[in-house]
């Protein structure tokens, strides 16, 4: 059986102590997973191309003989439609994107990150299984926002009211997206 990995990306700002992603990490690392939860440079003011060096790196370091499953926050999706859509890339097992910022995004402190890649339809093909996990009240991207998403034909799971789905939105600890990542699958429940 392959060895799986799990490679966790934040977004804007990190992602901080009490932030799910951060507890999935220690959540993932105390049942002896192997995680990847990479630091990004000027992360109050990304820049996409050092963003994307970042990743080249991390993603060239682990072996290819590894499953790796992609968490992916909020800007971080984006990164992620950027890294697979750029060039020829290293299909991962899976992608769980939760909470992509709107494509219509305007904020200058991540301007280098839009427009969203024109060629969309190809994160499809940046993992076996890939799919999206959006609030019904995310401030950052209204379920209207998040149409060119689902347009891709992958699962999406709308959870009721769960703001930007971090910390400000009451969550930290989240069972149900380390269960997501540790049956191996991302059929929804």
């Amino acid at each position: 059986m392959a060895k799986r990995s799990f490679l966790i990306l934040y977004g804007l700002g990190g992602s901080g102590p009490d932030h799910w992603q951060t507890w999935l990490s220690h959540e993932l690392l105390e049942r002896d997973e192997t995680v990847y939860y990479p630091e990004f440079p000027e992360k109050d003011q990304p820049q996409r191309k050092d963003w994307m060096e970042t990743l080249d790196q991390v993603t060239a370091g682990i072996p290819e003989e590894e499953e790796v499953t992609v968490i992916a926050h909020s800007l971080a999706c984006i990164l992620w439609f950027h890294y697979v859509c750029s060039a020829p890339r290293r299909t991962m097992k899976q992608a769980i994107l939760v909470s992509p910022v709107s494509p219509a995004t305007d904020f200058a402190e991540v301007a280098s990150f839009f427009p969203i890649p024109a060629n969309l339809e190809e994160v499809v093909s940046g993992a076996e299984r890939t799919v999206f996990i959006h609030s019904s009240a995310d401030p950052f991207c209204s379920v209207e926002d998040a149409v060119p998403y689902m347009k891709l034909g992958l699962p999406n799971l709308i959870l009721p009211n769960s703001g930007h789905i971090n910390v400000e939105s009451g969550h930290g600890p989240w069972p149900m997206m380390l269960e997501l990542c540790l049956r191996n699958s991302v059929i929804l429940p």
